[in-house]
């Protein structure tokens, strides 16, 4: 058995390296001093001439053979956390050897193979001795305990193996693969700073069964070795057979512990992995451990508009991110859907910082077919003690924090115990908000778009509300983020769409020409079923397209801009005309204003109503108006709160404005009184909009 010694280095990117360097160097050298004494010593005292003479010769010559091929042929026995740890079919061949040829043939044979090994796997140096130190300390305890119990010299000649000597046989053997698992265990331990027993557990069934299996082959093939080489290889199928079932239940274990689509770990490595790093703090808070999970942000979008296969690639591409950006894959693990988690083996400042690692790998375009994607996601920390003692609290807490990322979409967020309390909140504020699609506590308002020269109304926003029975108004700030990350956000669309229209054409009938304005979200604007839905819409209620504005953020533009470009392309062939809603707040450059053809920008509030206070606000405001009339743009602005605001944005070019001071969100009974009430004051119902 050998070990591959890797370890975390800072929570985070991973190294081939011993360590803890300074324990690790200070248990490697004396083992493998004695391992190297032992040898000498075995090599000086063997008489080499009694095994090699007479029928000897050959069963010899093919268990050394056979002990060649055991050990470069190993199977590799991953693990939760840590070194990956080898099972060998060399054991049988050489506890034959210790009986059959001596321990000066046996431990030069598990030497020599055990080099090879190396050398054709490139180790280093000090693990190659120290393998070579190990496995000498197992052979030369093996021989102790069989000349103990038969009652032959330690450094005696070939011995033959009858019934009598299957016990003492059996037990050396014993002894052989309990050394080698203890010295092996105690390097994992060292490594991953976990308890020596934790590690002897860890899968201790599994590798007693298929020990105890393969030392019993090596008994009989001691026992049949002095009538010859055909009587051995009999013995070859079962050592292949049980190399064949081992290497089914390593396969069988590997496929029940990692995702079949990315071949990273699933949720039940994650916990498991969970579990060891909890062993491996033993209660130092600045040990963790952490836990950061990932979710993608509105990955639904990518199955929904782009098909399964599109998803299944990008979640491949997602993960290989994810791996590259530890440097080691049996960290990373797939909880399902496109949900990520990643343990870590130290506190909030490590785990925040990995965090921020994996998300920053997934910035980079990704390429799917003929596609180029932008993947963004959110990621939630919760670190023990202070946020969890135990595996099932920290994933909670953990995914409480992811959650709060994607509602604040602030990227990464620690967890906090008031985001649990407002998780449950939210739970059901989102289980009362799928419960009020399509009835009455759902409704559209109406704010006034006024021509500020004319001061007649040119039209109006529909804007959802909710009346909910016991909290009564719900702000739509409370509301709307729930429904864009629960799905719900495109029945509220389709609602408030439906509904507005339908509004709309009754105002046409009454000779009101107005245009709508309706909000999109940044998951409608990259829908391609979108242009489709709206043209049913406006059909549905025989409204021309051009009555229509569709709001939209500098947010949601840059999204998925492949997508997003074909969408607002389409609306607007359609004849419906688009508006970039809350002008200036975003993140976006001013590029998309060249890319996309928009027909209207919306300044934002926060400039507006300060504006003749704030000389910056107000040249925002003016640079803004002039820069959309010279791109031959409408332009509304939001938040007039006072006349002079009104007259100042009117000097300016700004010929369209609402706020509470031109009309504050009202029902459509109310909008019709106010056109009516324009009407009889001789305002003129059908003037130009600007």
């Amino acid at each position: 058995m050998e070990v591959e010694l890797i370890r975390p280095i800072d929570g985070g990117a991973r190294a081939r390296i011993l360590a803890p360097p300074f324990f690790l160097l200070a248990y490697i050298l004396p083992v493998s001093c004695l391992g190297a004494a032992g040898f000498v010593v075995a090599m000086v005292n063997t008489d080499w001439a009694a095994p090699l003479s007479g029928a000897a010769l050959w069963p010899m010559a093919f268990l050394v053979a056979a002990a060649f091929v055991g050990e470069v042929k190993p199977l590799a026995v991953s693990r939760a956390f840590g070194p990956a740890e080898t099972i060998s079919t060399s054991a049988p061949f050489i506890l034959a050897l210790v009986s059959v040829g001596g321990v000066g043939f046996a431990v030069l044979t598990q030497v020599v193979a055990s080099l090879a090994d190396d050398i054709l796997r490139h180790r280093e140096f000090k693990k190659s001795a120290f393998n070579a130190a190990q496995y000498t300390l197992s052979v030369l305890a093996a021989r102790l305990v069989f000349s103990t119990l038969a009652g032959v010299p330690f450094f005696g000649g070939p011995v033959k193996v009858d019934m009598s000597l299957l016990v003492p046989l059996l037990a050396g053997g014993i002894a052989m693969v309990g050394v080698n698992r203890l010295l092996v265990a105690i390097v994992v331990a060292i490594a991953v700073s976990q308890p020596l027993g934790h590690i002897l557990r860890a899968d201790g069934a599994f590798f007693a069964a298929t020990q105890v299996v393969l030392l019993s082959i090596g008994a009989v093939a001691a026992n049949v070795a002095e009538s010859g080489i055909a009587f051995l290889a009999l013995l070859c199928a079962p050592a292949v057979a049980v190399y064949m079932a081992t290497d089914a239940a390593i396969r069988h274990g590997y496929q029940a512990s990692h995702d079949s689509l990315t071949g990273v770990g699933n949720r039940d490595l994650a916990f498991s992995q969970l579990g060891s790093a909890f062993i491996a703090a033993r209660g130092d808070p600045t040990r963790g451990p952490g836990l950061v999970l990932l979710d993608l942000d509105h990955f639904k979008d990518v199955n929904d508009t782009l098909g399964h296969r599109v998803g299944d690639e990008l979640l491949l591409q997602v993960a290989q991110r994810l791996v590259a950006a530890l440097g080691d894959n049996p960290l990373v693990n797939r909880l399902g859907g496109d949900e990520f988690a990643v343990v870590v083996h130290g506190g909030l400042a490590e785990s925040t910082a990995l965090a921020r690692d994996l998300l920053a790998s997934l910035e980079a375009p990704m390429r799917v077919g003929g596609l180029e994607l932008l993947v963004r996601a959110s990621a939630g920390v919760a670190v023990a003690p202070e946020h969890g003692n135990n595996v099932t609290t920290l994933m909670k807490n953990a995914d409480i924090a992811m959650y709060r990322a994607k509602l604040e979409r602030d990227g990464t967020s620690t967890y906090s115990p008031e985001f649990d309390v407002n998780s449950v909140e939210r739970l059901q504020l989102l289980a009362d908000l799928r419960a009020a699609i399509g009835t009455a506590e759902l409704y559209v308002a109406y704010q006034p778009q006024v021509d500020l020269i004319t001061t007649r109304t040119v039209g109006v926003e529909a804007l959802i509300r909710w009346d909910h029975p016991a909290r009564g108004l719900v702000p739509p700030d409370n509301f709307i983020p729930l429904a864009e990350n629960s799905g719900l956000i495109a029945e509220l669309t389709a609602y408030v769409l439906d509904t507005a229209l339908g509004t709309l054409a009754e105002w046409r009938a009454a000779g009101y020409d107005l245009h709508m304005a309706v909000n999109l979200s940044a998951r409608h604007l990259s829908d391609l079923a979108l242009p489709g839905q709206v043209a049913e819409a406006l059909d549905r209620h025989s409204i021309p397209p051009g009555a229509l504005v569709l709001e939209v953020t500098e947010t949601g533009i840059l999204s998925v801009p492949a997508r997003v470009d074909a969408v607002i392309s389409a609306l607007r062939t359609l004849g419906v005309a688009i508006a970039v809603d809350d002008y200036g707040t975003g993140h976006a450059s001013l590029s998309y204003l060249k890319r996309l053809e928009v027909d209207e920008l919306k300044v934002d509030k926060s400039f507006v109503s300060d504006m003749g206070r704030d000389t910056h606000d107000f040249i925002i405001v003016r640079s803004t108006i002039a820069l959309a009339r010279d791109l031959g743009l409408r332009v509304v602005a939001e938040g007039i709160e006072d006349e002079e605001t009104a007259l100042a944005l009117r000097d300016l070019g700004c010929h369209i404005g609402q706020g509470f001071h031109l009309g504050r969100p009202t029902t459509a009974d109310q909008i019709l009184l106010r056109l009516r009430d324009e009407q009889q004051r001789g305002t003129p119902c059908h003037a130009e909009v600007r």
